[in-house]
């Protein structure tokens, strides 16, 4: 595995079609050679998860909707082979339920799990990220979703340096 997208996505409310935020980076030869990251505003002005990540309505009532920052998540997205995320299952669904809303085609990658992976490569439980981060001292701003990106690729490079086989890790 060369090349791949670490994603995280912040939410506003229950629905997975409300990301307020997403982080990206990339990871090209074995180190991280970018990050983006994106404020996005919602469909809807509902925040019940502010007390989670600190975003309002007020912080992205400007920002571009899903489908207006949609070129430049998609492109940054075409850089990588992959897309990785922790607890994947979770930004896999936030990223179809954006793009359906959108009108968009979700990219066809495949998905790769960290939280699979730390418990494959490490046995770290509880799988939290802060707790895999603690384990690998990987600096990181829990809830920031460029900083969970960051980690998840930093994740996966120790799993990558420490032999594990990311097929393990694979979500269909």
């Amino acid at each position: 595995m060369k090349r791949f997208v670490a994603i995280d996505f912040e939410t506003a409310d229950h629905r997975p079609d409300s990301a307020c935020a997403v982080g990206l980076a990339l990871v090209a030869d074995g180190r991280i050679a970018d990050t983006a990251y994106h404020l996005i505003r919602p469909p809807r002005r509902e925040f019940v998860f502010t007390w989670v990540h600190g975003i309002t309505w007020a912080d992205v009532a400007a920002s571009p909707s899903f489908a207006e920052a949609w070129p430049a998540i998609a492109a940054f997205l075409d850089q990588g082979d992959t897309i990785a995320a922790h607890n994947a299952g979770f930004d896999r669904a936030v990223l179809t339920a954006c793009c359906r809303a959108a009108g968009i085609e979700p990219p066809p990658r495949s998905f790769l799990c960290t939280v699979r992976l730390a418990r494959t490569a490490w046995r770290v439980y509880p799988t939290k990220l802060p707790d895999v981060c603690r384990h690998l001292a990987i600096q990181l701003d829990h809830h920031h979703a460029a900083s969970d990106a960051r980690a998840c690729a930093e994740i996966l490079l120790a799993a990558l340096q420490d032999g594990v086989d990311p097929a393990c890790a694979t979500i269909n």
